[in-house]
């Protein structure tokens, strides 16, 4: 007998064990089909009370008997015959119309062993003569199509629909706490879709996930069909029948109720199991009654389990090509951290290094109490903690988690920047770490209805009583991020067993000579990073800020592609001369008739011809760029007006730039703040500290911009101007003149370049490449006057110094290291040339010693 519940005797379900409920233990089946299950020696043990309906012998007619008096003897044959073919503990053969008494029905039979007794499963055959194995072969080759996983997940569930002709077909994947989502849906016109709906792990407990496992496809033909029991409910030993694997099973009153509220007439699954785990579920939801034919059930059944194996294909081969490139990008990081294990301590080159195989937002390193971060990540004080946290949890192994607050409480207050991190050990000892951190995702997770069930008593007794509402309830899921994928692990565990192996062997070796020319190298690659990433970064400030303005794709490429050629001209211009100081005159002039062309004359340029560093020359070229820009589209250039610049030096040596427009149309201030404003209103002031004032007059836009002096290298004597229209020689032409100069340096090329720039100005050139050979030079020829290349490789030129100005001969320092060189005391009055240099700078250098 079974309880009113339709559970086994001696179970109640209630509020505690619910989860628990013994479902395989049942002991009813469905209506459309009865059960007999025999003992080793084929004497009927059990049968269904309905067996009478089917082959007109009741339970009390069969129990005890040996099964050759109940079935016939063909049938009896072909039985045992596809026993033999049962494998392992939950396999289930099938026959397809076999009678089982003379002169009845055939039937559809399944059979499988359940401990020893063997079961039989039966109902009466369908006479389908649909061929399994050919129907599933064209839903397989179509599937096979599938370009991406989207894709071949919808196209499953089409497939499923169509062979068993539910109304609504789900591809229900679970997530590692057992809830799950589904992810692929195919309906039936007009009823709604549940696709992207979330469900708690309650709604499928964990004794149903675990019987999926074991029996991978059920049929619930009809929810209001009354449950039929099975005859004993008990053996003699006590024990109820274990129907794991029975298709005609019945159905826990928890989940018909649960059914019932979804308004589900018919349900089917098909468990989608991939490297041995329960990936999800094929869920078949019917609106009314049905059951598919035994041979429909069959192939939709082998289509699941060759689905399974084709997601598992797919799954393992963007696995391995993701671990392929992760390898590749392992093998560099550690090439490099083997020739120089610094580079560990480098969250920035990390970061770009890691990121690339695991996506992150952030990386710390933590190295012998130092720390360094780049991108997303918490403060320092917040990182000590987390340290301290995975010396205690993480067991020098690699550690993640996607809720950091649930293990660390006081993360809650940064989970905007790491709720989520993988932490490598970089030691054997709890001590050095690279930590990824993720941002937290905030986002609304769609959930069939409150996952928080309410406590009811419910019509099957004291236990939960399912939702009845099915609609879409959000939650704001916070302070958890998007967790570290298993192939992102053992990706993470490859490269903290690799670079355990390089720490080690590197951790006894002190390279001094490596160490010095690290250091020289580092600092040639820092000027040469910092130039680069400061024009990327200009860069991106472009396209965001034009992006943002922009009212059409054609004129954000028309603005920005003015922009960028604004900076391309201003940085011909100043590294024509080898990154020197560039003439406010030639910027001008260069940007007028790039913009312009013919109506440059309209532009009208008075001042001095004054020289500017480059970084000052390439705001004021954005500056000018955008004024003329404004002028040539809604001001004096626009019509048949002038622009008027005039700059001069005050005093304390600030440059004061005057922009005047007259003779165009009327000037109304603009409404909106474009780029272009904020770049001429915002530039000087905060790039170069200076001022800048605009004034939007009636009669034409008036402009004050303020340089400050720092940014002015030098006022040349002649006027900008009158050397447009006349290009005289140089000034310096024959400055050294008669004068024999001893060119110390110890790179060929430089000197080399460093050679005609001196006979250019005149002077006979002497050049040493060492401190020896520059003594040789000085002791047998008369010098008046060096240049000396202040690092000659493996040694400076300060013994060539103390040994000129023994001799009272003046001479200058050519450095690349600018204005962090540091000089003794004796020499913090000499001139300093930067490199690179040009004859005109290296006039300007040479020009007060020759005075003095």
């Amino acid at each position: 007998m079974v309880d009113r519940n339709g559970t086994a005797p001696g179970f109640a379900v209630d509020l505690s064990n619910c989860d628990r409920e013994p479902i395989h233990v049942l002991g009813t089946v469905q209506p459309f089909g009865f059960l007999i299950a025999l003992t080793a020696d084929w004497l009927v043990s059990r049968v269904s009370a309905n067996s009478a309906q089917f082959i007109g012998l009741s339970p009390q007619e069969m129990l005890g008997k040996p099964v050759s008096g109940v079935l016939s003897a063909e049938a009896i044959h072909s039985l045992r015959n596809r026993i033999t073919l049962l494998r392992g503990p939950d396999s289930v053969e099938r026959l397809f119309s076999i009678p089982l008494i003379d002169g009845g029905q055939p039937f559809d039979i399944a059979v499988h062993f359940s401990g020893q007794l063997v079961v039989i499963e039966a109902e009466p055959a369908a006479h389908d003569e649909m061929e399994a194995s050919s129907t599933v072969r064209s839903m397989v080759a179509r599937l096979a199509q599938a370009d991406s996983m989207t894709a071949f997940l919808r196209d499953g569930a089409r497939q499923v629909r169509a062979l068993t002709g539910f109304d609504r077909v789900m591809v229900y994947r679970f997530a590692d706490g057992g809830d799950g989502e589904v992810v692929a849906e195919a309906l039936k016109p007009g009823i709604d879709s549940f696709f992207g709906l979330h469900y708690p792990a309650s709604d499928i407990p964990a004794q149903a996930r675990a019987l999926y496992l074991r029996n991978i496809f059920r049929v619930i033909a009809d929810i209001g069909a009354d449950a039929v029991p099975i005859v004993p409910q008990l053996d003699p030993t006590g024990a109820a029948l274990d129907m794991s694997l029975c298709i005609t099973r019945a159905v826990s009153p928890i989940h018909i109720e649960y059914l019932r509220n979804m308004g589900v007439g018919a349900s089917l699954s098909i468990s989608i199991i991939v490297e041995g785990k329960l990936w999800g579920l094929f869920a078949c939801h019917h609106y009314a009654p049905r059951l598919p034919t035994f041979a429909q059930r069959s192939a939709a059944e082998l289509f699941g389990q060759i689905f399974s194996m084709m997601l598992e294909s797919r799954e393992r081969g963007d696995t391995a090509a993701y671990e392929g490139k992760a390898r590749q990008v392992a093998d560099r990081l550690l090439s490099a951290v083997a020739q120089d294990h610094d580079l560990l301590s480098n969250a920035r080159w990390l970061g770009d290094i890691i990121f690339d195989t695991i996506p992150a937002d952030g990386v710390g390193v933590y190295i012998d109490g130092q720390m360094t971060f780049s991108g997303l990540t918490p403060d320092e004080p917040a990182f000590v903690a987390i340290v301290g946290m995975l010396n205690q949890v993480a067991a020098s192994q690699v550690y993640t988690t996607d809720c950091l607050s649930a293990v660390l409480p006081d993360a809650a207050a940064y989970a905007d920047r790491a709720s989520g991190i993988l932490a490598i050990p970089l030691s054997r000892r709890p001590r050095d770490y690279v930590v990824l951190f993720r941002a937290e995702q905030l986002r609304s997770v769609r959930w069939a209805g409150n996952p928080e069930k309410e406590i009811d008593y419910g019509p099957n007794g004291p236990r939960l009583t399912p939702r009845k509402s099915f609609e879409a309830w959000s939650q704001l899921v916070q302070g958890t991020a998007l967790p570290f994928t298993p192939a992102e692990l053992r990706v993470a565990e490859a490269l903290r067993t690799a670079l355990l192996e390089v720490i080690l062997r590197l951790s006894d070796s002190a390279d001094a000579e490596r160490q010095r020319a690290h250091e020289k190298q580092e600092l040639l690659i820092a000027e040469l990073n910092h130039r680069v990433r400061n024009i990327l970064s200009l860069i991106r400030g472009l396209l965001s800020q034009t992006r943002d303005s922009a009212r059409s794709v054609d004129e954000f490429i028309g603005t920005l592609e003015s922009r960028v050629h604004a900076l391309a001209r201003a940085h011909d211009q100043i590294t024509a001369d080898r990154w020197a100081p560039a003439r406010l005159y030639d910027l001008i002039e260069v940007e007028a008739g790039a913009y312009l062309g013919e109506r440059r004359d309209r532009v009208r340029l008075t001042g001095p011809n004054v020289l500017l560093t480059p970084g000052c020359f390439t705001v004021l070229a954005l500056v000018l760029h955008e004024m003329l820009t404004n002028a040539a589209k809604y001001g004096a250039l626009s019509d048949n007006g002038t622009v008027a610049i005039d700059w001069r030096v005050d005093g304390d040596g600030s440059l004061l730039i005057d922009w005047t427009e007259s003779g165009g149309p009327a000037v109304v201030a603009p409404t909106r703040r474009g780029f272009g404003s904020t770049v001429i209103e915002r530039s000087i002031p905060y790039d170069l500290g200076g001022q800048a004032d605009i004034n939007y007059r009636l009669a034409g836009i008036e402009a004050q911009f303020c340089i400050p002096s720092r940014h002015v290298v030098s006022v040349l004597p002649d006027r900008a101007g009158a050397e447009r229209a006349k290009p005289a020689a140089p000034v310096t032409a024959g400055l050294l003149k008669g004068r024999n100069v001893l060119l110390v340096e110890d790179n060929m090329i430089i000197a080399m370049d460093g050679e005609d720039a001196l006979r250019d100005l005149g002077a006979e050139v002497t050049t040493a490449s060492s401190v020896g050979r520059a003594r040789e030079a000085i002791a047998i020829q008369s010098v008046d006057m060096a240049v000396l290349d202040f690092n000659l490789g493996h040694e400076t030129s300060l013994p060539v110094a103390d040994l000129l100005a023994e001799k009272g001969i003046p001479f200058l320092f050519a450095t690349g290291y600018g204005d962090g060189l540091e000089l003794p005391t004796r020499f913090e009055d000499v001139v300093l040339l930067k490199k690179p240099y040009s004859g005109a700078t290296l006039a300007q250098a040479l020009a007060p010693i020759i005075e003095a």
